[in-house]
């Protein structure tokens, strides 16, 4: 199950896929990497492990490198143990291995345990060494003093996908990889074990018991961590509630709006909110965090994100405790749309909700128009136009409505909008 295969290049080679979606470096001249668990140290087997059996992982490079291990189960659940917050390094979390040197996760006296969680079936360990530090923020990030990060994918295809993406910049002699096996059975022993057709996976525990103190005299025992409670693996899906129904409108949203490029993984069930529906998703990349919004009544659900996203929940917050959607937006009512370079060369984010909008711009922030006067600037092309984004909220003078854009503004006057150039 090697995936160091292929043939020496030049010193870029575009990585493939293979049919076990594992991510292959063509190039044979690249940073050897080695993996196994501690059942099966020669890395070539499929051991079994129990559920709750405590389970080590060595790693060894030929080079020196930045080494990144996930382990992924049949159900698609990703793990990323290593880098973690637990292990020595700069930072915290340093993943720089030494070439020819065997590292074993977790290692002595490590301030974490690892061990096999549920339910039964066949385990992927992937390893990749990288001569060069990578940013995975788009697979994986850490969220404050959080000691293990958070996986923003599912499924081992989705992974290869991405991982190939990172190291296609690199030369081809930068980066490697390898897989070892695993499965989760009836009793532990060697490979081709019993085992059912669904999977386990590695759970990650920190360590909070204190080791008795002992004499000078006597060597400090190792302290017994006691087996975790095996973790449900099922993620939730787009549009599901807690009962196990699902919102239709959601799983339409999610599919029409390309879910896994731009909202993620859900966070949270569809659970009421006002008089609709809403759940949160963690987000993808430059998406940021989303909700998928539904009305009852409406056909239609919509998604909100980033700043936009940050933005209506602060207005509900302020009017109603986030308990429904803010009474000046109302719920989404169209799907978000990117706004490109505008005349003065601003680009932002347009959200359509049933009482108004939201423009959202790097530049200026984000803030809510309504009624007439958001009428009135989108008879004249919106940010599009020579008005440009707006710069603050809507706003009231002597009782009446206005708003100021970039390159003019908006004010009612006896009822009635008026257009001003700057």
């Amino acid at each position: 199950m090697t995936a160091l295969l292929g043939l020496s290049s030049g010193a870029f080679a575009a990585p493939r896929i293979s049919a076990q979606s594992i991510i292959v470096n063509p190039v044979e001249t690249g940073p050897q990497v080695k993996v196994w668990v501690n059942r099966d140290p020669n890395g070539g087997g499929n051991p079994v492990y129990r559920k709750g059996e405590a389970i080590r992982v060595g790693v060894r490079t030929s080079q020196d490198a930045y080494v990144y291990l996930f382990n992924v189960n049949a159900d698609g659940q990703i793990d990323l143990f290593f880098p973690n917050g637990y292990e020595a390094g700069e930072n915290g979390r340093s993943n720089f291995v030494k070439a020819n040197t065997n590292r074993v996760f977790p290692g002595a006296g490590a301030d974490y345990s690892l061990s096999v969680g549920g339910p039964n079936g066949q385990d992927k360990l992937l390893a990749l060494a990288s001569t060069r530090e990578l940013n995975i923020d788009d697979i994986a990030r850490f969220a404050g003093e959080q000691g293990f990060a958070q996986v923003r994918l599912q499924g081992q295809d989705n992974l290869a996908r991405a991982l190939s993406v990172i190291v296609t910049p690199l030369p081809g002699d930068a980066w490697g990889t390898d897989v070892a096996l695993f499965r989760v059975g009836n009793g532990g022993g060697n490979a081709n074990a019993g085992g059912t057709t669904s999977t386990g996976t590695i759970t990650e525990t920190p360590n909070t018991v204190t080791p008795a103190p002992t004499t000078p005299a006597q060597p400090t025992q190792p302290v017994t961590q006691p087996a975790p409670t095996p973790q449900p693996t099922a993620r939730i899906q787009p549009g599901q509630r807690q009962d196990g129904t699902f919102d239709q409108a959601m799983v339409e949203a999610y599919s029409r709006l390309q879910g896994e490029k731009s909202l993620g993984n859900a966070t949270t069930y569809a659970v009421p909110w006002g008089d609709g529906w809403w759940q949160k998703f963690a987000g993808v990349g430059a998406y940021g965090q989303a909700i998928l919004l539904h009305a009852n009544g409406s056909s239609r659900s919509y998604a909100v994100h980033g700043r936009l996203l940050e933005r209506y929940l602060a207005l509900a917050n302020a009017e109603n405790g986030a308990t429904r959607p803010p009474s000046r937006l109302g719920w989404a009512a169209g799907d978000e749309k990117v706004i490109p370079r505008n005349p003065y060369g601003t680009t932002g984010l347009y959200g359509f909700f049933q009482n108004g909008a939201l423009y959202g711009t790097e530049k200026y922030g984000t803030f809510w128009l309504q009624g007439a006067v958001l009428k009135t600037y989108q008879g004249l092309g919106g940010s599009g136009s020579f008005l440009g984004f707006p710069t603050r909220d809507q706003y009231q003078i002597g009782g009446a409505w206005a708003a100021d854009f970039e390159g003019g503004t908006i004010r009612t006057v006896n009822g009635v909008p008026k257009v001003y150039r700057k």
